[in-house]
């Protein structure tokens, strides 16, 4: 029996390296993204790591002036702009910036849905009316929301990568591809086929977006530099913030975790050796 499943996995594994041996001499599909995102330094990074305001500030002004017209943040509201652990923005800009947007109101008498304007506990309004009207105005692509995104886009790191990870508390992969797509377009990314083409991009090679944003083209009033790499770097930041609001009071809570453990386990072992110092052994 035992010679019988020893042959069977040998005929396996034969089988599978001539497939692909096969595969690869047919040309077989590429391994997407082609590049592996860069890895670039976050103030929200590591265990101690926290939000940059201004960032944040920063990359909700290009996620307004330049994402919104297709991408929707429909699980924020807008009163988190002003939470402490996020961007921080003052109570009445908040209502203020809410008040520009429209909302639907609850029915009236007659049942008739009138939009209204928008109060800081609503949710940012999406850009369409629904997935068809996005999908028809974006040459058949869906553009994915940016609630979770910076979750959602995480490219696997692999062996030993992934163990590394959980020591160093590296959490930042999301945004690290973020940037890496946004500044990855190459000179010639225009397939001519209303797609792009970019080495960072997970999901094959080419996709819908064409490259979104170009230098100078939102102004910063507090000098920070107005270009593309910049500007990647503050809408992945406000992005991560968005996917994750609760990060610092997460990272404070599990430093405070560990400090009692480290404590418990101390008055453990002086415990242990107070009860058992009589005990022959």
């Amino acid at each position: 029996m035992n010679v019988l499943i020893k042959s069977l996995a040998v005929i396996a594994a034969s089988a599978l390296f001539a497939g692909g041996a096969f595969a690869a001499e047919e040309g077989a599909t590429p391994h997407y993204p082609v590049k592996k995102p860069n890895n670039y330094s976050w103030s929200f990074s590591g265990p101690f790591g926290h939000y940059d305001k201004a960032q944040l500030q920063r990359g909700f002004q290009v996620y307004r002036e330049v994402c919104s017209g297709c991408h929707s943040l429909t699980l924020v509201s807008f009163r988190n702009l002003a939470d402490a652990g996020g961007p921080g923005f003052p109570a009445d800009i908040v209502k203020a910036l809410a008040a520009e947007y429209e909302v639907e109101a609850d029915p009236d008498e007659n049942g008739d849905v009138n939009p209204r304007p928008a109060i800081p506990s609503d949710r940012f309004p999406a850009p369409f009316a629904n997935q068809e009207a996005a999908m028809a105005s974006n040459n058949g692509a869906y553009p994915p929301d940016f609630s979770l995104l910076a979750k959602a886009r995480a490219p696997e790191r692999g062996f030993p990568w992934f163990v590394f990870d959980i020591f160093t508390q590296y959490q930042e992969s999301g945004p690290d591809y973020i940037v890496s797509l946004l500044t990855g377009y190459p000179a010639d990314a225009d397939t001519g086929e209303n797609t792009y083409t970019n080495p960072y991009y997970l999901g094959g090679p080419a996709l819908a977006m064409a490259p979104p944003i170009s230098d100078d083209q939102v102004e910063y009033a507090d000098g920070s530099p107005q270009t593309v790499d910049q500007y990647a770097k503050d809408v992945s930041a406000f992005m991560m913030w968005a996917a994750e609001p609760h990060l610092e009071a997460r990272k404070s809570m599990g430093f405070s975790v560990m400090l009692f453990l480290i404590v418990f386990a101390g008055l453990l072992y002086f415990t242990k050796k107070k009860i058992w110092s009589d005990v022959d052994h």
